[in-house]
């Protein structure tokens, strides 16, 4: 499960979406994700899935490795869809004693997989084709206005580039405690969920330490390259908006207009 946390790695590439600005993308995939929350009906469903599979395509990342992230997601997903399925009311199709499974709980656990995976992938895409320093100036180029009420943009920035960047090396770091743990006898596979859980108490008691270990040395290294903030910070590669943003904010307008304007078209 640890090796299929995608979001935070990046994919090298030359696609659309890799030369997209960062700000477009993040931009566009806050905008894709309230547009998920949004749609309810299955030609809205159908549309919306269309247009992250054209995304998939277009970025030029492999399909496996963008839907792996969403194994870890499973068991909740399980867990959603269960709860969805015998606790939603409505027309039943199955009744087993006091147990009863409704047309309307189906429905909603389908629908609940589909505006999962789209979440997954929208999230994922963005990470795998969007490196961390460049994010990094997204984020703050995009806050930035916000610094006339206080708000301190590039801090803000860093800290978020720094979550994400560490996502994977973090991971890593698990699986490592976690194999040579195994390797001293511990077992991670089999008993109660609740023994199960117990069993990972020696794994991340050593995670945390590497994780403190990590931060401090990562502060020590910003302390020594005089790093002090964002104040008179310059770039080797400014970032700026091209016609290339402005032709996929265009399509993408028009797309999702006729996404939501078919709920109102009978």
């Amino acid at each position: 499960m640890i090796g299929n946390i995608t979001l935070g790695q990046y994919v090298p590439g030359n696609s659309i979406l890799h030369r997209l600005d960062p700000r477009t993308k993040i931009l566009w995939t806050m905008l894709l994700m309230v547009v998920t929350f949004l749609i309810n009906t299955w030609q809205e469903y159908v549309m919306m899935g269309a247009l992250t599979l054209i995304l998939l395509i277009v970025s030029g990342i492999p399909v496996r490795q963008t839907l792996k992230g969403l194994k870890p997601l499973l068991f909740i997903l399980a867990i959603t869809a269960i709860l969805n399925i015998f606790l939603t009311g409505g027309t039943p199709m199955l009744t087993i004693g006091p147990v009863r499974i409704t047309y309307e709980g189906i429905i909603a656990a389908v629908k609940l997989f589909c505006r999962l995976v789209i979440l997954v992938v929208t999230a994922s895409l963005m990470t795998l084709t969007t490196t961390p320093m460049t994010m990094t100036d997204g984020i703050e180029k995009l806050l930035k206005p916000f610094g006339r009420i206080g708000v301190p943009a590039h801090e803000i920035a860093m800290m978020m580039s720094i979550a994400l960047r560490f996502i994977p090396t973090l991971m890593e770091e698990t699986e490592r405690i976690m194999k040579a743990q195994a390797s001293r006898g511990a077992d991670f596979d089999t008993g109660s969920i609740f023994s199960r859980i117990k069993s990972f108490i020696p794994v991340l008691v050593p995670l945390f330490v590497s994780a403190f270990k990590r931060a401090d040395e990562l502060a020590e290294a910003m302390e020594s390259r005089c790093y002090h903030g964002g104040k008179g910070r310059t770039r080797l590669k400014s970032i700026h908006f091209t016609n290339l943003d402005g032709t996929v904010t265009v399509i993408g307008f028009i797309y999702l207009v006729l996404l939501l304007g078919i709920r109102f078209i009978k």
